[in-house]
C-alpha cells in the first residue's frame, strides 16, 4: 500500500487494486499548487466531515474520476440533492465491505457543517482494512478517550492532525497514538494556515522521544506504507 499526501488533509491511498482519496482540498491551499486536480483520479472519495478545507474539490475531482464517495448519511442526503449519486452513506460505528477491504467509520471530536451552511452530520475517521494493513485516518478531531477502543485494531499506520488550534496538536497526537497502540503516525491538517502552523524539527523530536515513528510528508510525495 502507498500513501500519497497532498497538503493540509488530502491524503491518498493506492492499496494496489483501487485508489482511495481523503478530504479532498487542493486548489485553495497555496502550498499545494504544484498539484494538478485533474491528474487526480480516484475509485473511492472519503469525506471525514463537510468543512470547506476538506471538501473544496471533491465536486471537481468525483467529476473527472466517476469516483464513489464513502461519508456520512447526512452528507449523502446533501449530495444527493445536488445530483451526485454515486454515494455510500455511512454512519458513526458501522463498517462495509468494499472490492478493496473492509471500511469502519469511527467517532471524532469535532464540529461539522457543509459550505452553504447545511447540517454536515457528525465527523467521523475511518479504520481501513486492505492489502494486508490496518490504517486509521483520524480526520479532524479533538484527543478522545474513545480511541482507546482502536487499542486492539492492530494498526499499521494512522494518520492524525498534529496543527492545534481547530484540531489536537503535537502532544495530544502523542497521547492519541498511545491511545490507539500505533507506532508509525503520518502527520495532516498542519502548516496549511497561520493557526496551525508548527515546528516540524520540534514536532519530530517530541515523537521520536516517545518511541513513536512520525512521518511529515512534502507535499506530492508518496511513502510505502
Amino acid at each position: 500500500m502507498k500513501a500519497t499526501y497532498y497538503g493540509h488533509a488530502t491524503v491518498q491511498l493506492d492499496t494496489g487494486k483501487v485508489s482511495l482519496l481523503f478530504d479532498p482540498f487542493i486548489r485553495p491551499n497555496k502550498l499545494a499548487a504544484a498539484i494538478d486536480v485533474k491528474q487526480i483520479k480516484p475509485d473511492f472519495i472519503l469525506l471525514s466531515h463537510g468543512h470547506e478545507d476538506h471538501i473544496a474539490d471533491l465536486f471537481e475531482i468525483q467529476k473527472n474520476s466517476n469516483a464513489t464517495i464513502i461519508c456520512i448519511a447526512d452528507i449523502l442526503y446533501w449530495l444527493n440533492r445536488k445530483g451526485i449519486t454515486k454515494v455510500h452513506g455511512m454512519n458513526i460505528g458501522g463498517a462495509f465491505r468494499f472490492e478493496f477491504g473492509r471500511v469502519k467509520m469511527v467517532h471524532a471530536l469535532h464540529s461539522s457543517s457543509l459550505p452553504d451552511g447545511s447540517y454536515g452530520g457528525s465527523p467521523a475517521g475511518y479504520l481501513i482494512q486492505a492489502n494486508g494493513k490496518n490504517v486509521y485516518f483520524a480526520g479532524d478531531t479533538a484527543l478522545t478517550y474513545d480511541m482507546k477502543l482502536l487499542a486492539g485494531e492492530q494498526l499499521d499506520w494512522a494518520f492524525l492532525p498534529i496543527g492545534d488550534n481547530f484540531t489536537m496538536g503535537v502532544d495530544d497526537a502523542i497521547t492519541a497514538a498511545g491511545f490507539i497502540n500505533c507506532k508509525n503516525i503520518i502527520g495532516i491538517h498542519f502548516n496549511t494556515f497561520p493557526p496551525i502552523q508548527i515546528n516540524e524539527q520540534e514536532a519530530m523530536d517530541k515523537f521520536a522521544k516517545a518511541g513513536l515513528n512520525l512521518q511529515l510528508l512534502p507535499i506530492g510525495q508518496t511513502l510505502q506504507l
